[in-house]
C-alpha cells in the first residue's frame, strides 16, 4: 500500500451511486456493487460509502446495503450516513466494516465521538467536516443536514474532535465538490498544520497533480476524491477508473 493513500469518495442515494457539485444536483453514476468490483480488480487503497440522505431523513444505516458492501470489498472500507448512536457504530462494524465516518452527528453530539473512540479504537473513527467558505473568505463549519454553515471557529472545531478521540478528518471542501478545479491548497494547509493526526482532502481534485499539490503544499496524509474517479472527459462521461500503482508511487516519490 502507499504510504500517500487515495481514496473514491462513492455517494449513496436512494441504494445507486451518485455524484455531485458543489453538494447540489446528484447525478446517477451506476450501481455501488459494480463499482465495488472495478475498484477491486483496480487494487483501490481504501474506499469510502457516505449515504448522502440518512442523517437528512433520519433514518438508520441501510444494513443490508452495508453488509454487501463489506462482503464484497477486497479493501479497507469507510462508511458514514445516519450514524447517531454507539450502537450503530457497532453494527457497522459487525458486518465487517473497518471504519464509520461522523459528520452531522460529531457536531450535534461531541460526547459521541470520544465514546467511539474508546470503545472500537481512534484508528476506525473518521470525522467528517464540511467546509465552505463565507462571503468574506472565511472557512466555516458547514452542516449538510440543516443547509447552513456553523458560527463557531473552524480550527477550533478541529482541534477539540482530535482531542475528543478522532483517528482521521476527512475536510470535504463545499465550494470545490465535483468541480474538479483542484484543491483549496491553503485550506488543507491551516487544517494540517493544526492537528497531529491524518487529514484526508477531499474536493477539487481533477489530475494527478492535484493529488500532488495536496501532499507536497497542502501537508495531507490522505487524497480523496470523487468526479476524478468516476466521470471521463470534458462530456463528464461516466467511467470507474483508477491510476496504476506504479503511476501513484512515481507520482509521490515513494518507489
Amino acid at each position: 500500500m502507499l504510504q500517500t493513500r487515495v481514496i473514491p469518495v462513492l455517494l449513496l442515494h436512494n441504494k445507486g451511486l451518485v455524484k455531485t457539485v458543489r453538494f447540489k444536483e446528484p447525478k446517477y453514476v451506476g450501481d455501488p456493487i459494480n463499482a465495488i468490483k472495478i475498484f477491486n480488480e483496480k487494487e483501490v487503497d481504501e474506499l469510502i460509502f457516505l449515504d448522502i440522505d440518512a442523517s437528512k431523513e433520519g433514518r438508520d444505516p441501510d444494513y443490508d446495503l452495508i453488509a454487501r458492501f463489506a462482503s464484497e470489498c477486497f479493501m479497507p472500507v469507510c462508511y458514514g450516513g445516519g450514524i447517531r448512536n454507539i450502537e450503530q457504530i457497532r453494527n457497522i462494524f459487525s458486518l465487517g466494516i473497518e471504519k464509520v465516518s461522523l459528520n452531522h452527528s460529531a457536531i450535534e453530539d461531541r460526547d459521541l465521538i470520544k465514546e467511539a473512540s474508546a470503545q472500537f479504537g481512534a484508528q476506525s473513527i473518521i470525522v467528517a467536516i464540511d467546509v465552505k467558505k463565507n462571503f468574506f473568505g472565511k472557512y466555516q463549519i458547514y452542516d449538510h443536514v440543516s443547509g447552513k454553515t456553523r458560527k463557531e471557529d473552524m480550527i477550533s472545531y478541529i482541534k477539540e474532535v482530535a482531542e475528543l478521540g478522532a483517528g482521521e478528518l476527512l475536510i470535504n471542501d463545499v465550494d470545490r465538490d465535483g468541480t474538479q478545479k483542484g484543491y483549496d491548497l491553503q485550506l488543507l494547509k491551516s487544517v494540517s498544520e493544526a492537528v497531529a493526526i491524518p487529514v484526508i482532502a477531499c474536493g477539487g481534485a481533477g489530475s494527478l497533480e492535484d493529488f500532488k499539490l495536496a501532499k507536497q503544499e497542502g501537508g495531507i496524509s490522505a487524497v480523496a476524491a470523487g468526479s476524478f474517479f468516476v466521470f471521463h472527459g470534458r462530456h463528464r462521461a461516466v467511467l470507474i477508473t483508477y491510476p496504476k500503482y506504479e503511476e501513484l508511487e512515481k507520482l509521490f516519490g515513494e518507489k
